[in-house]
């Protein structure tokens, strides 16, 4: 099905990132090459804190450096970038995307900006505009939840409906990015309580209409840590191996 490279966080203990993104990925049949933006003990959620690694933008480059050097950029089908925590890293990330397009122009890239939830930035506001300006249009599919989507739109409300939504995907659209996967939308924006609601919106192109499709599904009462790192995994495998995103 092809070898996706995939560049986001790592932890010891749980499941996000890299290591909620690789495992369903390879069973879908892809091979999997894996940098880790940050190593660290536990997800940054947890109230003691956490410790760790922060891979920087020389070392990423590094990285590539040695896959092209033994030919191994060709390879890749897919680019998969998560959580990145500073705007430096950011910008070698658009250099690796250039570098491995340079050897394989079909390169499919899945964006999912890392930006926040609830509310809450997990990353400094400066990577907002990054992400909007240079990053969002280089993407094949983006993945954002609500609350991100509102943030790359400069919407002045927050985005709880389908409706809202949909404007805000054709806005994203308008800048180059060709399908919007917006994860989830909570249970109380209109979709009906007890269920959350997921987007997708296809740019048809010619003046044409977006291809949109809804789905709603049942809300767990728990909380889940990951859960955006394995949508994005899933959409980019199922896109694949159906060859379209709304069949995925």
């Amino acid at each position: 099905l092809g070898r996706v490279l995939s560049i986001q966080s790592h932890v010891v203990h749980g499941y996000v990132g890299n290591k909620a993104a690789v495992f369903p990925l390879q069973l879908l049949g892809f091979d999997v090459d894996v940098i880790n933006s940050v190593q660290f003990s536990n997800h940054t959620g947890y109230t003691a804190k956490w410790k760790g690694q922060v891979l920087n933008g020389d070392e990423l480059r590094d990285l590539i450096d040695g896959l092209e050097a033994n030919g191994l950029l060709g390879s890749i089908t897919h680019l998969l970038t998560g959580y990145i925590g500073s705007a430096s890293f950011l910008t070698e990330v658009l250099a690796a995307h250039r570098r491995i397009k340079s050897h394989n122009p079909d390169l499919v890239y899945v964006c999912d900006p890392v930006l926040g939830d609830h509310g809450r930035l997990y990353v400094p506001a400066e990577l907002i505009p990054e992400y909007r300006d240079r990053v969002l249009p280089l993407a094949s599919i983006a993945t954002p939840n609500g609350f991100e989507l509102g943030l790359l739109t400069g919407s002045e409300h927050p985005i709880d409906t389908p409706s809202d939504a949909y404007s805000a995907c054709a806005m994203l659209h308008s800048t180059g990015v060709p399908t919007v996967v917006v994860t989830s939308l909570g249970g109380d924006d209109g979709a009906g309580a007890g269920k959350v609601s997921v987007l997708l919106s296809e740019d048809a192109g010619a003046g044409a209409a977006p291809r949109r499709t809804e789905y709603q599904v049942e809300k767990i009462g728990c909380k889940f840590t990951g859960s955006g790192d394995l949508t994005a995994a899933l959409v980019l495998g199922w896109s694949r191996r159906t060859a379209g995103s709304e069949t995925a």
